[in-house]
């Protein structure tokens, strides 16, 4: 990477990441989601602690990915409104690389967040602390994958108004393996089996989505402004 993409790269993550400490209460809002369904279920299933444990790993994962869905919709629109987008697109550098910044910093404001706060929910549904590392991993490769997948399906709806509905729709199949995979490492860990193969698999889907998903990203977007 030559100096003055590295310069325009690190600009973006600054300002993106600065904005969103701006509007803290956007950051808040899918960790107290997350919280909330979480708080639900004991209430919703009764006090069976075995039922809690077995379902815990799926409840912390699908509430987690639900919560960050909240805030997908949101990654561009903020730089669509005042502009900002289009001068990324006519910029002297490389598109992809600083959309990449820019998921970068979703994820950071997004996931990290609830990643964080991953192990309080587990502890309320009653997961076993030796299940802990492996539902954090599987957090750790599944968000990413997902705010990558996201990204592109944003961009592609960019020009559509409440297109939230729509973004959800066409992430379910895509997010779905991100869940089957991120589960089984949960189950398997569980079960006290071995949970290096779903977050091998994890793991690949996001160095593909990493090298791909920005240039999809890109095209996306250039597509979504020029009509």
């Amino acid at each position: 990477m030559n100096a003055p993409l590295a310069r325009a790269c690190a600009a973006v993550l600054r300002r993106d990441l600065l904005l969103a400490w701006r509007r803290r209460g956007d950051i808040a809002m899918p960790v107290l989601y997350a919280l909330i369904v979480a708080t639900l279920f004991p209430f919703a299933l009764g006090p069976d602690e075995p039922l809690l444990r077995r379902i815990a790993g799926g409840v912390v994962l699908v509430t987690v990915l639900l919560a960050m869905l909240l805030a997908l919709d949101a990654m561009f629109r903020s730089d669509l409104e005042d502009g900002s987008l289009e001068q990324l697109v006519l910029a002297p550098q490389p598109l992809a690389p600083l959309l990449g910044m820019k998921i970068l910093a979703h994820w950071t404001t997004t996931a990290l967040p609830l990643i964080v706060v991953a192990p309080l929910l587990a502890g309320m549904l009653h997961l076993p602390g030796a299940v802990l590392p492996a539902l954090l991993l599987a957090l750790l490769l599944a968000t990413p994958l997902i705010s990558l997948l996201g990204a592109v399906l944003v961009a592609l709806t960019a020009g559509t108004r409440r297109s939230g509905m729509l973004l959800a729709l066409m992430l379910l199949p895509l997010g779905v393996p991100v869940v089957i995979f991120a589960a089984g490492a949960v189950a398997a860990a569980q079960q006290g089996l071995p949970w290096a193969a779903p977050v091998a698999w994890l793991g690949a889907g996001l160095a593909l989505a990493l090298v791909l998903a920005p240039l999809a990203c890109a095209a996306a977007l250039r597509i979504a402004l020029d009509a």
